[in-house]
């Protein structure tokens, strides 16, 4: 069954209804043409919003929608099954995309019972303003709603809201999981039968969300073991996992124990649900894991101070996202800090940020008090004097990896003296050209020199670029995204070259002082190149330190004919 809203492009909204197992329907809310969600810079396929209904002897309603859907959804969930017959609704987390009908639903369903993990519950409380009935649980905690269908719960806190948690029916041997294992992919496939089409979205979605909790994952899905055989991976975004169960799960266990092999770490505290905090540390932490430098979050609401102290003591470096001056928790928040402060020492990295909230604790006399303290400070301090937008949060991504850069130094430096000399010096005779890619993509804009690439078809004509994985650029070189690339000229290529070379402060514009005109793609030409070619990323292949990027190219253009294309060359192999 499919529900129709307004057929344009923009803002296409469709509910799909589909039996998942025994007792056990989905409720799919189908966002076609959203272009952003957090902290990414972009998505190409949509996102979906899943909810669900288990009927046992009692009804059990896990998770609702987003508001956008507050209609198709509510008249959905009547047709299904009488809003005032379910007993419990089962909180998978409540970041507003999952939990933003909560209200709605407890109006119709005023004598259900409201299940999450306390911290979930206390939100809500403050959220609906209204008293309902709740019942906090606990990893490994059941509730039974008849029929055999017993439903386990799993605490998965950070995955990747602090509130998380999953929940297991030994029935159907379906869990529950919202964010954790899902993707922004929106199509009218329920579950996951082609792995080629959802591999990019899926390992896009990780790295954003997931990989700056990898520890939260490991813990999570070692929490998961006993639970025994799991057919179906109900997730809150995307497709279900049954076809490929075994294999994305298997990735996402060997990404985050990657993740977690870094011998630095970084520490980034943020304030749940307080103005923008969550999302811009995300963004932040995101930027940080691209340089290969591990990332431990921890939430200033809750934070014990002998944890923080022990989080400090072993991070090369710590991010904090400034509390509210008063209200629930503030007081604790500001104690924590203090003990940050108190924990921290002069070889350390750090960095602030505001969240956004409109009563921010002033980071000033923070930044003053570690500067003083011999501190590093890794980037300016992030203000947000308005609704952050997707250059707000380019700017924290790019923020993270400027921290992540400066931690890891010592080790790319031992890593580039590592190679055999004679190796070292054959590697180094293999030349390249001089090119700078430049991308754009909404208001979002970036460049970045560029030596390694190399033509790689005829039929379709493309080509292939090596771009690091700490580069800014690489969040918009993404499968589908478009960018130009600009050929530079043996005679004329040193100033181009030298400006692009140059570390830009985060979200700085690559572009000022330089000359451009927009290609048809709607990315910038350099008027300077020798020539340039408009492409399509069509596919990646991820190495250690590097994507390949292959993409098509769809235009081009040569400003002089007799002039030949700049040639770099290099005399070791071991660094550009």
């Amino acid at each position: 069954m499919v529900a129709l809203t307004d057929r344009v492009k923009q803002n296409r909204l469709t509910i799909e209804v589909k039996d998942i197992a025994v007792d056990t329907t989905a409720i799919r809310s189908l966002d076609w043409d959203r272009e952003r969600f957090d902290i990414e810079f972009g998505l190409q396929n949509g996102t979906t919003y899943n909810s669900f209904i288990i009927r046992g002897e009692k009804t059990a309603l896990v998770d609702t929608s987003h508001g956008k859907f507050r209609q198709l959804y509510l008249e959905t969930l009547k047709g299904l099954i009488n809003p005032a017959d379910i007993d419990y609704l089962i909180i998978s987390h409540t970041e507003p995309d999952h939990s933003g009908l909560v209200k709605d639903v407890l109006e119709l369903a005023p004598n259900a019972t409201v299940v999450g993990a306390k911290v979930a519950i206390q939100f809500l409380e403050n959220l609906t303003h209204t008293p309902f009935q709740s019942k906090v649980v606990k990893n490994g905690d059941t509730l039974d709603l008849g029929n055999d269908h017993v439903l386990e719960f799993v605490f998965a806190p950070n995955l990747h809201w602090p509130d998380t948690i999953f929940t297991y029916d030994r029935k159907t041997q379906t869990l529950f999981t919202c964010d954790a294992f899902g993707m922004h992919y929106c199509s009218d496939l329920t579950y996951d039968e082609s792995l080629a089409d959802i591999e990019p979205d899926f390992q896009f979605y990780y790295e954003c969300l997931m990989a700056p909790n990898a520890r939260s994952v490991i813990n999570a899905m070692k929490r998961m073991e006993p639970l025994g055989e799991i057919t179906t991976i109900a997730t809150g975004h995307g497709p279900l996992l049954r076809h490929n169960l075994k294999e994305l799960t298997g990735r996402y266990w060997k990404w985050s124990q990657e993740q977690t092999k870094s011998e630095t770490s970084v520490a980034v505290f943020y304030f749940s649900d307080y103005g923008y905090s969550d999302r811009l540390s995300q963004a932040i932490a995101h930027g940080i894991t691209k340089t290969g430098v591990a990332v431990e979050m921890m939430d200033l609401r809750t934070a014990e101070p002998p944890e923080v102290r022990e989080l400090v003591m072993s991070s090369a470096g710590f991010v904090i996202g400034m509390p509210p001056v008063s209200g629930v928790n503030s007081e604790l928040a500001q104690e924590t800090i203090n003990t940050i402060i108190a924990s921290a020492h002069n070889k350390q990295a750090y960095g602030l940020y505001e969240s956004g909230g409109g009563n921010d604790l002033s980071l000033y006399p923070l930044q003053v008090k570690l500067n003083d303290a011999g501190l590093k400070q890794s980037f300016p301090s992030i203000r947000i004097t308005e609704t952050p937008h997707d250059t707000t949060y380019q700017t924290c991504d790019e923020a993270g990896t400027d921290i992540g850069q400066w931690l890891s130094r010592d080790k790319t430096v031992k890593q580039m003296k590592s190679l055999d000399t004679n190796l070292d010096k054959a590697m180094g005779r293999l030349s390249g050209g001089l090119y700078i890619i430049t991308a754009q993509k909404g208001e979002l804009t970036s460049a970045m020199l560029a030596s390694w690439v190399t033509q790689a078809s005829f039929q379709p004509l493309g080509l292939t670029i090596a771009v690091a994985k700490d580069r800014a650029i690489e969040a918009l070189m993404q499968v589908d995204d478009q960018f130009v690339l600009n050929v530079l000229a043996e005679n004329n290529y040193q100033k181009l070259m030298r400006h692009f070379l140059k570390r830009f402060a985060p979200g700085a514009d690559r572009f000022e002082g330089v000359n451009t005109q927009i290609a048809n793609n709607g990315c910038p030409i350099l008027t300077d190149a020798l020539a340039y070619l408009e492409c399509q990323v069509q596919s990646r292949m991820e190495l250690t330190d590097h994507w390949i990027v292959y993409a098509t190219v769809d235009n081009g253009r040569v400003s002089d004919p007799d002039v030949l294309p700049a040639v770099h060359h290099r005399k070791v192999g071991n660094h550009y």
